[in-house]
């Protein structure tokens, strides 16, 4: 029998009803017969970051869901690319830092570092940014992924931004 690995999915929404597309998106990425979920954070509205100054009043929904899998990272590349174009995600060359219903980043994969075939884990940028740091610190604050030297609540501890970060008491 293959071996469980646990796979930090960072899950963000700006357009539309964010609650309803982060929702289905969770729930269609733990209904495949080989994940289970682990956990899943609070959602957090945030303001834009890196988003074209026409788009910066579309603020975001972000959470973080920990799954446990037998699927390789690859395979979760394309079930994400799937479940994001079932929710209405168009991918086209003016792609990046658009609006859209649903985006989701593998975070992490288990203690594995991978930069091929289009996959860099862990997310080269998760440290950097507050609204993926934050929900992943809910759930695994002692957690240190791969190629870091500090924990997620340590890099929590040292980034700027709380004050654009709002916890909703929503229960998605």
């Amino acid at each position: 029998m293959a071996t469980e690995t646990e796979i930090g999915l960072s899950l963000g929404s700006n357009l539309g009803d964010k609650v309803t597309n982060i929702r289905a998106a969770a729930e269609k990425l733990i209904h495949f017969d080989d994940t289970r979920l682990v956990g899943k954070s609070a959602l957090y509205e945030t303001e834009p970051v890196d988003v074209r100054e026409e788009f910066q009043h579309l603020k975001f929904l972000n959470s973080v869901m920990i799954v446990a899998s037998t699927a390789s990272a690859d395979e979760w590349l394309k079930r994400i690319g799937q479940v994001e174009t079932e929710l209405g995600r168009v991918r086209d060359a003016d792609d990046k830092n658009v609006p859209r219903p649903v985006d989701v980043d593998i975070i992490f994969y288990g203690d594995q570092l991978i930069g091929s075939g289009g996959l860099v884990v862990p997310h080269p940028r998760w440290a950097e940014r507050r609204f993926v740091v934050q929900p992943l610190a809910d759930l695994q604050p002692e957690r240190i992924l791969p190629g870091m030297e500090a924990s997620v609540g340590k890099i929590l501890s040292g980034l700027p931004g709380a004050e654009g970060l709002h916890r909703l008491e929503t229960d998605w």
